[in-house]
């Protein structure tokens, strides 16, 4: 079977809501079973509202809210079924948990779902490296990604 991964601007739009389901939805019927999203910014609150959606559909899929740091206990209780902290990532300094975390997600996935509108920031330099390694890009964005 096959994995899927997303990265999107943090502020991207809610009009692309719809756009993103389909596309998951047929990823899962050409045999996509897994989908790894981070948690930082409204694309990944986004993909996380459809897995939970999809994963109702469609209960033999599995998804994972990858984490790039454990929760504090000031954060409060989250349900944590649903996650998934790297091994080695709690030798890695906070300044580098996220890169560290989005290439994990890069190397386990197949496919890179992704919503982007400029050529700048952070989601850009991953789906850039996905590219590069012949991962399929999906683009559900504006920006022309001819890399």
């Amino acid at each position: 079977m096959a994995a899927c991964t997303f990265f999107g601007h943090r502020d991207c739009p809610q009009t692309v809501r719809g756009e993103l389901y389909a596309q998951m939805e047929r990823l899962v019927g050409q045999g996509v079973d897994t989908f790894y999203v981070g948690n930082q910014g409204q694309f990944d609150a986004m993909v996380y509202g459809c897995l939970k959606e999809l994963g109702r559909v469609y209960p033999h899929i599995r998804y994972r809210v990858v984490l790039a740091y454990l929760p504090t206990p000031e954060q409060g209780f989250r349900d944590a079924s649903d996650t998934l902290y790297p091994e080695g990532m709690e030798l890695t300094p906070p300044k580098f948990a996220i890169d560290r975390r989005n290439r994990w997600m890069l190397k386990e996935a197949d496919i890179c779902l992704c919503c982007i509108h400029h050529t700048w920031g952070g989601a850009y330099k991953y789906v850039r490296m996905a590219k590069h390694q012949g991962k399929q890009v999906i683009n559900l964005g504006s920006a022309k990604l001819d890399l």
